[in-house]
């Protein structure tokens, strides 16, 4: 995608150096001509270049910079060229090196010289900047979608699981007793917070460029308040050198798509874990898991391993456009053709990452009993015990830690939960224990009093999922 040439010749689409025009004597060699053609990726923004293409001249039609039949002709060669693109794919000349020449050649070849006024008052430069914020906006509207409905799967699961007692873990060591439902619905607020990303983002890049042309504007009395309005913008970007090199809307979608996917990876290294042997805490779905070539039991979670294993590629994506645009002078450089290959990656692989772990998180089977014995085993109600010694009996913390610290390591040795020990060793360790702390050493007790805003209790976890419900329209 180079920027403005004469491109007024009417055998445009013979030959680069004839789209050149007189400037250059010979043709490009075969090594410029494979690294400057961009058709192979740049097809993909057929349909925005038909679109940009379209608003454009009807916008100079109607201020009279073309005649009205040149205008209407060439609107209805754009849709034949449309047809042809969906019918049967975008051919790739690479000697007319993108998307936008490829469109212009077959629209000459199909309404004659007419379709030469199509690139008045404009440069691909702008066209490009125009076609490749389509392009983002829509891959920002599909992504949004795409969580949506993960964070459905999500909250619907939750619902069901406000109850369900599980581990809770820091440092992958158990810590407290917690509700599989608010387990859950920790990846909901993440989610939530992509969400409002996207839709920040989404807001911030909703300004139309073209009509900046090559880099400074045009002398044709073209109407940019129309063409954004014809293509669903807010508005006109207000300086045509920035508009022409600007790719912070594309670095937008990518650091998206990459918070996104840290996200991602995180709950597919927890299904992941939940799913082994030692764990034993979820049953996968068989269609998003494979089996091993020589050992006949395995049943490994592949879709969750490549969910967590594409996150380093998204990542990536956005590393790699950052350092393309870094040190770039205004306006328009070469360079900025590389930007569309790590978007289109992407977004490709984020679709994919939604929707596999959409399938688990909705299709899987929780063993929740295995859950719950878990936390029973592991000491998880062991704060509930300090606890109970400061409220109960004034017990200043750091006592009451060390107390506790005794009764677990003495339950360990004996293999048994908290609430299994007598009473007569508790006080053993601590006279001031009665048979009251029982009432707060079960793990349902635990992760009752967790009943602040946003703790685990199940009638806390109740009134998020109900809130979420709301939030994202879902039929109780």
């Amino acid at each position: 995608m180079n920027d403005e040439r004469d491109m007024t010749g009417s055998n445009q689409g013979a030959a680069t150096n004839a789209m050149w025009g007189g400037r250059f004597a010979d043709g490009p060699s075969a090594i410029m001509r494979e690294i400057n053609a961009s058709i192979p990726f740049d097809k993909a923004l057929w349909r925005e270049d038909i679109a940009a293409s379209k608003a454009h001249v009807a916008m100079l039609g109607a201020q009279g910079i073309i005649a009205a039949e040149d205008a209407q002709a060439i609107s209805a060669g754009l849709d034949a060229v449309a047809a042809e693109y969906a019918a049967n794919g975008v051919p790739e000349n690479w000697d007319l090196e993108d998307i936008h020449m490829t469109t212009e050649a077959r629209l000459a070849e199909l309404i004659g010289p007419a379709a030469g006024r199509l690139h008045t008052a404009r440069s691909r430069n702008d066209q490009v900047a125009t076609d490749f914020r389509l392009w983002v906006r829509t891959a920002f509207d599909r992504m949004d979608e795409g969580l949506a409905g993960l964070q459905r799967a999500l909250v619907a699961r939750a619902g069901e699981h406000a109850d369900s007692i599980m581990p809770g873990f820091t440092h992958l060591q158990t810590a407290q007793p917690v509700t599989l439902g608010h387990h859950l619905m920790a990846y909901y607020e993440m989610l939530r917070r992509d969400r409002s990303r996207l839709a920040d983002a989404r807001a911030r890049m909703n300004e139309c460029p073209l009509g900046s042309a090559a880099l400074a504007g045009t002398g044709f009395p073209i109407d940019r308040a129309m063409t954004a309005a014809a293509l669903g913008f807010d508005a006109p970007t207000a300086n045509s050198l920035d508009s022409v090199s600007d790719r912070d809307f594309a670095l937008d979608f990518l650091w998206c798509c990459s918070a996104t996917a840290l996200h991602l990876s995180r709950l597919a290294e927890e299904l992941i874990l939940w799913a082994s042997q030692p764990f034993g805490f979820i049953r996968l779905p068989d269609s998003l898991s494979t089996g091993s070539s020589i050992m006949p039991q395995k049943k490994n979670p592949d879709a969750a391993e490549l969910v967590r294993g594409h996150s380093g590629r998204v990542i990536g994506s956005l590393t790699s456009l950052m350092i393309t645009m870094k040190g770039l002078p205004l306006a328009y450089s070469k360079d900025m053709q590389d930007d569309k290959p790590p978007v289109f990656e992407a977004a490709s692989l984020m679709e994919l990452a939604i929707a596999a772990m959409t399938g688990m998180i909705a299709g899987s089977t929780f063993n929740t009993a295995r859950m719950r014995a878990a936390a029973e085993l592991g000491y998880a109600t062991a704060t509930d015990l300090a606890d109970w010694l400061v409220r109960a009996r004034g017990i200043p913390f750091r006592e009451a830690h060390h107390i506790t610290g005794s009764a677990v390591k003495l339950a360990e040795s004996r293999g048994v939960a908290l609430d299994q020990l007598p009473l007569a060793d508790l006080q053993a360790i601590d006279a001031r224990i009665d048979e009251s702390v029982y009432a707060a050493l079960s793990v349902d007790a635990s992760v009752a009093a967790r009943s602040s805003y946003g703790g685990t209790a199940p009638d806390q976890v109740r009134l998020q999922v109900a809130r979420a419900r709301e939030a994202l329209g879902m039929e109780e």
